[in-house]
């Protein structure tokens, strides 16, 4: 009888939702924060609450372009008001007379006495005299004080990711800076001596280096300080040298390519004589060979807050599964160290306008688009390497495993829309 070999075992794969708590568990936020001017807010994550100083609007104002009356004044049935005074937006209005009404335009702040503004189209102006034709309700196109809102409220908690309509939403209440999460340092390399920057010639078997655009180009997209070490060479002492320097003085290292198991595959050994790895290989496709860990930093670094090690992700060498695993891991880990406590894209239920006979075994992420009819197709070839389908695609069919598809199956999308916000 032969002798089972211990190091034939292998442990089972992580699900991907196994991966993603194990990274957001250990994706505790940075502590350093800083002060940036209010413009400058887009895609910083907020530090502390912004609490309104003020009502909004401050005043009640005019909804619309009209006349501002006092409805007593019409139940008595006098149609026929004379125009006391003309308020405009921005200008402070004298108490309304009783018996008058006052010409009024939006956003204008209503006059005291005022209850009820009657819109231009119903009403009829002669001079220095107005006939109303409708008599309102009190509070009839008037915008209250604080609608909006109110002195005291939070209207941007800690960990808001500030959007254009949230930097207006915090302008609206006279922020002129922001306290916001300090950027987050990434340092990014690329392994494969087969890699060629564009522009150079492509030796025999050579392929263009595509991740590097694709990666450095999501990094900047959130907001994070990177710097690019470019294409280290196949070889285990220049991948221990390039984590060496990326563990100096940044908050995450990512690389590409070299994490599988190959003769020339360095990276992963690499860690692990650095550092340690606390998760490799995921059961999704495109995408398995994802690691996850960190890297010490060396003596002589100056430690960022004082941690002691850089946390590290090794994502896939094939341009799709890189992506992919960017969008799924890399995002909501780089999200959460921002500050942020939501970091989960949004889901939409839709159908299937396609057949996939046969489920992998993995967890599949299917390049798909939302078609005219409000349905799903999917890109004929689903192969790592075909980066063509995530610019055709709209976003990801996140397929259970073993699942096979029916035309009119209501599946699970990812859109990019999400995904890269």
């Amino acid at each position: 009888m032969s002798t089972p070999n211990p190091s034939a075992y292998r442990a089972p794969l992580l699900s991907t939702a196994e991966a993603l708590s194990a990274l957001l568990a250990a994706s505790a936020p940075v502590a350093e924060t800083e002060s940036v001017s209010t413009r400058d807010g887009l895609g910083r994550v907020l530090a502390a609450d912004i609490v309104s100083t003020l009502d909004v609007p401050p005043v009640h104002t005019s909804a619309m372009d009209g006349y501002a009356v006092r409805v007593a004044d019409l139940t008595h049935g006098e149609r026929r008001l004379p125009i006391s005074q003309r308020v405009a937006a921005g200008q402070s209005p004298q108490p309304l007379a009783e018996g008058t009404a006052a010409r009024i335009f939006t956003g204008a702040p209503v006059p005291p006495g005022a209850d009820a503004v009657v819109m231009q189209e119903q009403a009829e102006a002669d001079g220095g005299v107005v006939s109303i034709l409708h008599t309102p309700k009190v509070g009839e196109w008037i915008t209250a004080q604080g609608a909006d809102i109110r002195r005291g409220a939070v209207i941007l908690p800690a960990g808001t990711r500030l959007s254009p309509q949230a930097l207006g939403l915090a302008a609206s209440v006279g922020c002129a800076r922001l306290d916001v999460t300090r950027r987050l340092k990434v340092a990014v390399f690329f392994t494969g001596d087969e890699l060629t920057m564009p522009g150079e010639p492509l030796a025999p078997g050579g392929i263009y280096n595509s991740n590097r655009f694709t990666l450095v180009a999501l990094l900047t997209r959130l907001n994070c300080d990177v710097t690019d070490l470019g294409i280290v060479p196949d070889r285990l002492d220049a991948t221990r040298e390039a984590l060496t320097a990326a563990a100096r003085d940044h908050d995450l290292i990512v690389t590409s390519g070299g994490v599988s198991v190959g003769e020339e595959d360095h990276v992963k050994p690499a860690v692990e004589s650095l550092g340690r790895l606390a998760l490799w290989q995921i059961a999704m496709k495109p995408g398995k060979p994802l690691a996850f860990g960190a890297v010490r930093k060396p003596p002589h670094g100056a430690p960022i807050e004082g941690v002691a090690e850089t946390h590290f992700i090794g994502l896939p060498g094939n341009p799709v599964s890189s992506f992919v695993t960017f969008l799924l891991f890399v995002r909501p880990f780089l999200l959460r160290l921002s500050g942020m406590r939501e970091v989960a894209p949004r889901a939409w239920s839709l159908r299937a306008d396609f057949t996939q006979a046969k489920g992998d075994r993995r967890n599949e992420f299917l390049r798909a688009r939302v078609n005219a009819a409000g349905g799903l197709d999917l890109f004929a070839n689903q192969s790592s390497a075909v980066l063509t389908s995530t610019v055709w695609g709209d976003g990801l069919i996140d397929n259970p495993p073993n699942h096979a598809i029916s035309a009119g199956e209501t599946v699970r999308f990812l859109p990019f829309s999400e995904l890269l916000d």
